[in-house]
């Protein structure tokens, strides 16, 4: 049976990990909007690759440093990982996300106040997504595309779902391909945390133009909620043109379980069956 300590251990993990990637992806941007410090979606985009790969560092022999609901809902399909643990993990994930994000907006409010000053922009109403970006995904991204109609008429629902959910796919392919062993040999350990940043780091520069590439239901809907609770209202949730859920939450979640199905089903055909058979007692939501 599960010892109850090491899964409290495991969440800690899962909380701190998210922690870690919401306080400097989000920090990251907070100090471009706010600053002008950082110029670009590269710079910004390396930062939160680089907080990836650290929390990736740090906390993977732990609990395997998930944070992300779409990854934890890919491991659980397609390798061992126990479905019992699925809603600690989340629920951890999340915690983590809205705590970083209060963080921030505890070390940034008197900017962020002055920013929402210059430019004009009531929390709340119509057009504040510009500083609530700094918090969660919108479509297309304000401070980039716009937000008036003609902004919005570039993206639709349907494609900032494609978008999410495709980078999703990405993301979620390369962690399983990176973590396959293939004919005994081990994938290198000490370039994961790295590449996998790397991963994210690219994937933001060509998704967030049209939704800011959240690629994690935890990273967007934990700083969300808070933003919610601090002013931004129903520019928050359910946001200007609606869709958060499908766009920010389902389509991860699909796009992960696509990206992971499609290495093990079609790269590696017999890896599904062969190289991680789902226990029946883990099936049942027990591990020996």
């Amino acid at each position: 049976m599960t010892n109850n300590g090491t899964l409290a251990r495991e969440c800690a993990s899962e909380a701190l990990g998210t922690y870690i990637l919401v306080f400097f992806g989000l920090g990251s941007v907070h100090v471009a909007a706010l600053t002008g410090a950082l110029t670009g979606l590269w710079q910004g985009a390396i930062v939160w690759g680089i907080g990836i790969s650290l929390a990736i560092y740090a906390l993977g022999s732990v609990s395997g440093a998930h944070m992300n609901p779409a990854m934890t809902a890919a491991f659980a399909t397609y390798r061992d990982f126990p479905l019992k643990k699925i809603p600690a993990y989340i629920l951890a994930q999340l915690a983590g996300a809205v705590a970083a994000a209060a963080t921030l907006y505890g070390l940034f409010h008197g900017l962020i106040l002055r920013f929402e000053q210059l430019h004009a922009i009531v929390r709340g109403q119509a057009g504040s997504e510009v500083s609530a970006i700094m918090y969660g995904g919108y479509f297309p991204h304000p401070t980039i595309v716009g937000v008036d109609a003609g902004a919005f008429a570039c993206v639709s629902q349907t494609q900032a779902m494609l978008a999410e959910g495709l980078g999703t796919a990405f993301l979620a392919f390369f962690v399983f391909a990176m973590t396959h062993e293939h004919e005994g040999e081990k994938p290198a350990k000490v370039l994961f945390g790295l590449m996998i940043g790397l991963t994210v780091s690219i994937i933001i520069c060509v998704v967030a133009p049209l939704t800011g590439a959240t690629l994690n239901p935890a990273r967007d809907f934990g700083p969300r909620l808070f933003t919610w609770f601090a002013g931004w209202g129903s520019v928050a949730i359910p946001g200007p043109r609606g869709g958060f859920f499908t766009v920010y939450i389902l389509s991860p979640i699909f796009g992960a379980l696509a990206g992971a199905g499609g290495f093990q089903l079609l790269m590696h055909p017999r890896v599904a069956a062969t190289q991680h058979p789902r226990r029946a007692d883990e099936r049942e939501g027990t591990t020996p």
